[in-house]
């Protein structure tokens, strides 16, 4: 991959869709970002990371805007988390506000040609713009190629499109896999089996960070990975899954090394095998953060990549910022993982919570990349969203 200079070299000056020349790109984001985020020996080859196609570009239309939400996939406890922050925090919050008229949601379950569909009926619809989730990271290219010309973004949430006409809001995948791998290997004491539970193989997140996981495990020679399998993000699917491995693969197992969400699916898979409770990585999910509120001593930290209503209204406010004109400088706009100690756990976590609590554990959306210091570093012209006057 090129050196992150000569990518802000050769894309320094970017022709806005207005046809005025604005400086723009990575070379416009403060260095201790760029190091941390947009390392290019720990991130996805495949993240666009270009300036954004709409530095200098603003809605036509005018506040209360529409806005189309494509989801692919409804069926996991982090889709119903962030369907729920959605409907009752930010669509009271964004009508009061005098700048959003309604919210048009469909789903697609997966299928890409059917997701292919609704957004293009979305802007047939007259949407102003569109945020879709954990979505392929090249299926949906053409379409959103469809919205931009005429006058749509397009917002990937939680992963990104490579189309140029995309704006993506996510942690650096690939850089979150990374600790978590290195984690699952200290934690085992550098050696030992361990089990890969990946999320929703080819949608960008899931890939990303499976690249990171393996690339960290590999850094170990003693680590071996034996079993290699696709939860689906979603605890029912990872349960069966892990079951089915270790009713057939004996043999010793270290580590199990999971996506969230459906580490509560793995636990669960462990319990009922009458196997010994190794470490699993644990992302968000309350149930399987309880397990290790009730057990102090099981695993030293968690990892949260993805807190789902964070992470939305992250997507929204950049989201917001876009069609105000403030102008995106980058087309992937990144976030920092975030470790949780045990500390964090027992502040959170009640004592006597329960395994087969399915809602999440969010970080707090001012620490998920939405505190203004934070995010304005990433606009050309940044401002209050919450403030805009047309």
């Amino acid at each position: 991959m090129k050196s992150i200079a000569k990518i802000a070299l050769a894309l320094s000056v970017v022709v806005g869709l207005t046809g005025v020349t604005v400086a723009a790109g990575l070379d416009d984001i403060p260095q201790d970002v760029r190091d941390r985020l947009y390392n290019p020996n720990m991130i996805d080859p495949s993240q666009p990371i270009g300036p954004s196609a709409y530095v200098d570009w603003k809605s036509k239309a005018a506040p209360p805007y529409t806005i189309g939400y494509a989801s692919s996939y409804a069926g996991n406890t982090w889709r119903a988390a962030a369907m729920k922050r959605l409907q009752e925090v930010i669509i009271p919050k964004w009508k009061s506000l005098g700048l959003l008229k309604e919210v048009i949601i469909t789903q697609s379950n997966l299928n890409d040609a059917t997701q292919i569909q609704q957004i293009r009926q979305l802007v047939d619809q007259g949407v102003n713009a569109i945020i879709v989730c954990c979505s392929n990271p090249t299926a949906l290219n053409q379409s959103v190629a469809y919205a931009h010309d005429r006058g749509v973004p397009v917002f990937s949430l939680t992963g990104y499109l490579t189309s140029p006409y995309s704006v993506n809001a996510s942690t650096n995948y690939q850089l979150g896999g990374y600790q978590l791998g290195k984690w699952m290997a200290e934690q085992i004491g550098g050696k030992g089996n361990v089990m890969v539970v990946q999320g929703i193989p080819g949608t960008s997140g899931s890939d990303s960070q499976d690249r990171g996981i393996k690339a960290a495990l590999a850094e170990y020679p003693d680590v071996k990975i034996v079993g290699d399998v696709a939860g689906m993000w979603t605890d029912q699917v990872a349960q069966g899954e892990v079951q089915r491995w270790l009713a057939t693969n004996p043999g010793k197992l270290d580590g199990i090394v999971v996506q969230s969400a459906a580490e509560l699916g793995v636990l669960r898979a462990l319990q009922q095998s009458g196997r010994d409770m190794i470490p699993v990585a644990i992302g968000g999910e309350i149930g399987a953060l309880c397990y290790w509120r009730q057990n102090p001593n099981y695993i030293s930290a968690a990892w949260q990549l993805w807190p789902p209503g964070d992470e939305f209204e992250l997507v929204w406010n950049i989201m917001m910022r876009t069609l105000q004109g403030q102008g995106p400088k980058v087309q992937s706009i990144l976030v920092d993982p975030i470790k949780l100690t045990y500390a964090d756990i027992e502040k959170a976590v009640p004592a006597d919570c329960k395994m087969d609590d399915d809602t999440w554990y969010e970080v707090g959306v001012k620490n998920w990349g939405s505190d203004p210091a934070f995010l304005d570093k990433f606009f050309v012209k940044p401002a209050d969203p919450e403030a805009y006057k047309p």
